[in-house]
């Protein structure tokens, strides 16, 4: 199921789901066996399982990604070599229900760990509804609305909690190196609690708190900061808007008073332009952090959310 959405509410209660540990099969001391690079092979589904990966695995891991940078990750076919490197390694981090075809890899794979992220945060389901404004575009993508939005990674408070639960899955499967990555993982989950700082200090004062997207992808980071999320599209950030969407829009971003309408780095910025030029207003990049490519803002995760954090306090007029 693809679930990209179009919209997303203000305020939405978080599921009253608990953190599940990864589904973790009987540890072995000699977990790196499997793989063929004599470190703790682990294959990720696309960046933001990676990147995790990486920062608590350290110099122990070897990390293989599934979606190559630039590549939109929801539409990710996996070819037979990468069948037979998820097979072969020690570990697979990916996150459910985002691409299907890693899904049911993943399940045919028999790897020894399976960690998925979507098991170690509370997934919300979103409704049809934001801030107030109907989305009148319930029409080829209806399926979509009230699925669970998958992007906990742009929340740097989901990302810490599933920071932890990749990290004690490290540690149970890879005992001899226990200790480093419950170092390495509290390294991170400090540096995004100082993420998660400079979100709520440089989102505090601002003179609208509604922003438009082409993808409903920033619910979550919306709701941590008490933002409000319109986004143009849902299943497929490059379709045409209806007219009858695209009058919601500007009308709203009249009343709420946005200047800004954001586009993405992986997918075309026509929509997002074509829009912003119609109703006399700006357009920036606001970047979902679904791969990192020579356009991305920044190297890895960490700047490239600064970067987010910047274009949403100009947007915002942060004061």
């Amino acid at each position: 199921m693809n679930v990209r959405r179009r919209s997303i509410p203000a305020v939405v209660t978080a599921a009253a789901t608990a953190l599940g540990l990864a589904t973790l099969s009987a540890c072995s001391t000699d977990s790196a066996a499997a793989g063929s690079t004599g470190k703790f092979d682990v294959v990720a589904s696309f960046y933001p399982m990676a990147f995790l990966a990486e920062q608590i695995g350290g110099d122990h891991v070897s990390v293989t990604s599934l979606t190559e940078p630039g590549q939109e990750p929801h539409d990710l076919e996996i070819s037979a070599k990468q069948t037979a490197q998820l097979q072969e390694s020690d570990a697979v981090l990916y996150l459910k229900n985002l691409q299907p075809s890693v899904d049911e890899a993943v399940a045919q794979s028999g790897v020894r760990t399976t960690i998925d992220a979507a098991t170690l945060t509370s997934l919300e389901e979103h409704g049809n509804e934001v801030g107030g404004h109907a989305a009148e575009h319930d029409d080829e993508h209806g399926e979509e609305a009230g699925g669970k939005d998958p992007h906990i990674w742009l929340d740097p408070v989901k990302y810490s909690e599933v920071a932890k639960g990749v990290g004690a899955a490290f540690e149970k499967a890879d005992p001899d190196h226990a200790a480093d990555y419950k170092a390495n993982t509290a390294a991170l989950v400090k540096k995004l609690d100082a993420l998660n700082t400079k979100f709520e200090d440089g989102l505090k004062n601002t003179g609208t708190k509604v922003f438009i997207t082409t993808h409903a992808a920033f619910g979550y980071l919306a709701e941590r900061y008490g933002l409000t999320e319109e986004a143009i599209n849902g299943l497929d950030p490059e379709s045409e808007p209806s007219a009858n969407r695209v009058k919601d829009l500007e009308k709203m971003a009249k009343a709420d008073g946005v200047t800004t309408v954001f586009y993405e780095t992986l997918v075309s910025d026509k929509t997002a332009k074509t829009i912003a030029s119609d109703a006399g207003l700006k357009t920036d990049v606001l970047d979902p952090i679904e791969g990192i490519t020579k356009k991305s803002r920044g190297k890895d995760y960490f700047a490239v959310q600064e970067a987010n954090l910047k274009a949403l306090q100009a947007a915002l007029g942060a004061k």
